[in-house]
């Protein structure tokens, strides 16, 4: 019989993967903290996500032992948490983790106190200390003899993190942002409190790093940070600088060529452990592809050159056969492991391929994709295009890959999160609307619109607010920074591409409420989660983009397109603060704010207006957002349209 615990009415695939766990696990809330509170006991946090390599292992190691299981269900109450569910309770553990260690990364593991003060943190913990690492069994007899000893100490212990934590997100140099409102008209300003030399230093700071050979900023691993590259982009259009660009086109050449790109099935993997993008940790997301079918539209648009649109064409080709799902959103991810090895879907073997394919073809594929006897990693063989010259694809290649992709369906199975996210599917239908505009392919605009409307009848209550996530017909969460931000603007793009009013009007709802939720009217900026949310000890306000953009970033890119696009004084001074805000937060390192950074750009190109022998269609569109914005409320006077 086996055994399952509070997790089995948890729709959470991650929180399902950990329900016939021998670990007593309670999902995140009220009840585990009571019975933690009731029983004296400190809690054991795990947070990490389905499709995670490293939690797997930590699973495997730890989680399915009844040794460390004995231990927990006797000294602590253990509470497991899905990452991408609940970014508020990872965000907050996380900013501890990286404030006391250094690093960062998943799974998080850490013990709270009753009171969910941070009493250690940490990321993966082997079973057992070795190599100077300590082990998970021993941290926990530690823990535990030291609670057993001192737990008033150990308390007192995490509230001084907690405190030392708050202080320091309040520190530092204040940057109090304008006045924000709907309703107030202020004197207008330039804006002059985002230094254009921030833009100049991020520049800088990505030359420098620059791997002029493979492409990429540092060494491995490295992460396909297309914000990055999409910044480069638009300043060297912008400066008319070629640089930048150069090492934007040198990145996402070289990684459309290496084995971090899916050659058989398309799509791109989460980062590359090496320097020439070959080995991916095999992971897929939707969010970078998403963000990377963008960034190789940007290409296209401004050079013309067919690789990038074959690149974006092959991603969205990925996203609808791989994680669309018939009701009309996409899921999350696929996962890096199948038969409990890393990578093992996506790897050949030579004589697999002439098997496949037949003698004949195959040799000529194994060719064209450096396949060989020897194999490129543990004995067989990612397909890459590295370093080879351009050559055309012979005539049965797309017969070839379908055959292959068959093939390796059939031979191993990979996981999908099947959860579907509103700030994820918002970046994917920005990508797919930005795709119909750029590629003129009406049926990639219909994905985005069907994709939406999707969002809109599953994952909005009936007050119009928006919820985190979706799967098998239940949205839960209420929705946080990054979703109204990322929603935000696939609605301004997909009205971009459509002209519907619809569109337009939704932007500027979730604007308005995004700044009456999330903002700091203090100290500037917006707060992960709102002040209807669930109370954490912290509440983070983010602005560093990583893999994923920050929400920070995003909500200055929707206030400058929506102050380009209308020319509202409401829309200036918001994005007035912001950028305003933003600047502090960037000084020490501004490569880290490429979103900001793009807002500032935007702001740049100027109030769109209407002028003789301008393109009649935008024309139209400028006068009828006025008139939707005076319908709306918005103060407009003095403004020239």
């Amino acid at each position: 019989m086996k055994y399952t615990n509070h997790l089995s009415g948890e729709p959470s695939p991650y929180l399902r993967q950990h329900v016939h766990n021998p670990v007593d696990w309670y999902p995140w809330g009220e009840e585990a903290f009571a019975r933690a509170r009731r029983e004296g006991k400190p809690v054991f946090l795990s947070i990490g996500y389905s499709t995670c390599h490293w939690c797997h292992v930590m699973a495997a190691e730890s989680f399915e032992d009844r040794e460390v299981a004995e231990l927990l269900n006797q000294h602590f109450i253990s509470v497991k948490v899905d990452r991408e569910e609940r970014p508020d309770v990872d965000a907050v553990y996380m900013d501890v983790c990286q404030a006391v260690t250094g690093l960062g990364g998943w799974p998080l593991t850490a013990v709270l106190d009753e009171e969910q003060n941070p009493i250690f943190v940490g990321t993966y913990l082997p079973k057992h200390s070795h190599y100077g690492r300590m082990g998970l069994v021993e941290l926990l007899q530690e823990i535990g003899r030291k609670w057993s000893q001192d737990a008033r100490g150990l308390r007192q212990s995490g509230k001084q993190l907690t405190e030392y934590m708050r202080e320091r997100q309040e520190g530092g140099e204040e940057n109090p942002a304008p006045e924000t409102g709907w309703e107030n008209e202020r004197k207008a300003k330039e804006l002059r409190d985002f230094p254009e030399y921030l833009l100049t230093q991020a520049v800088l700071w990505f030359e420098k790093q620059f791997d002029a050979k493979n492409g990429g900023f540092g060494r491995a691993p490295k992460f396909p940070q297309a914000h990055q590259l999409v910044f480069l982009l638009r300043y060297g259009a912008w400066k008319k600088e070629k640089r930048p660009q150069e090492m934007a086109e040198r990145t996402l050449h070289c990684m459309y060529q290496g084995g971090i790109f899916d050659q058989i099935g398309g799509g791109f993997s989460r980062y590359s452990t090496d320097d020439q993008w070959l080995v991916p940790h095999f992971e897929k997301m939707l969010y970078d592809n998403a963000l990377l079918a963008a960034a190789y539209l940007e290409a296209f648009d401004q050079t013309g050159r067919p690789e990038y649109r074959e690149a974006a064409k092959r991603i969205f080709a990925y996203a609808e056969r791989e994680l669309l799902q018939k009701e009309g959103g996409f899921s999350c991810g696929q996962d890096a492991d199948s038969g409990h090895e890393e990578g093992k879907y996506y790897l050949f073997a030579k004589e697999e391929i002439l098997y496949v394919l037949g003698e004949e073809r195959g040799r000529e594929f194994c060719g064209f994709y450096q396949i060989t006897e020897q194999g490129n990693f543990e004995g067989k063989n990612i397909p890459n295009r590295i370093g080879c010259t351009p050559e055309e694809r012979p005539f049965w290649w797309q017969e070839a890959v379908d055959l292959l992709l068959s093939y390796r369906k059939e031979r191993y199975e990979l996981h999908l999160d099947d959860k579907v996210l509103t700030s994820w599917n918002s970046l994917m239908i920005l990508a797919y609307a930005r795709g119909a505009r750029i590629l003129k392919e009406p049926a990639l605009g219909e994905r985005a619109r069907s994709c939406m409307e999707f969002l809109r009848q599953n994952l909005r209550d009936t007050k119009g607010r928006l919820k985190i996530r979706w799967r098998k017909g239940e949205a839960a969460f209420p929705g946080q920074l990054e979703d109204y931000a990322f929603y935000g603007l696939a609605c301004l793009e997909l009205h971009e591409t459509l002209g519907e009013k619809e569109e337009f009007v939704e932007a500027v709802r979730v604007a308005k409420e995004l700044d009456s939720l999330f903002g700091d009217a203090q100290r500037g900026g917006y707060f992960r989660y709102s002040l209807e949310n669930e109370a954490l000890i912290l509440r983070p306000k983010e602005s560093y983009d990583g893999a994923l953009p920050s929400g920070n970033g995003a909500v200055a890119l929707l206030f400058a397109r929506l102050y380009r696009m209308t020319g509202s004084p409401a829309f200036r001074d918001l994005l007035d603060a912001q950028l305003s805000f933003l600047s502090g937060e960037a000084k020490a390192f501004p490569a880290g704010y490429t979103l900001g950074l793009l807002a500032y750009l935007e702001a740049q190109k100027g109030v769109k207006v209407c002028a003789l022998g301008e393109d009649s269609r935008e024309c139209k569109l400028q006068g009828e957002r006025f008139l939707w914005l005076m319908d709306m409320g918005f103060p407009l006077k003095g403004e020239a349209h």
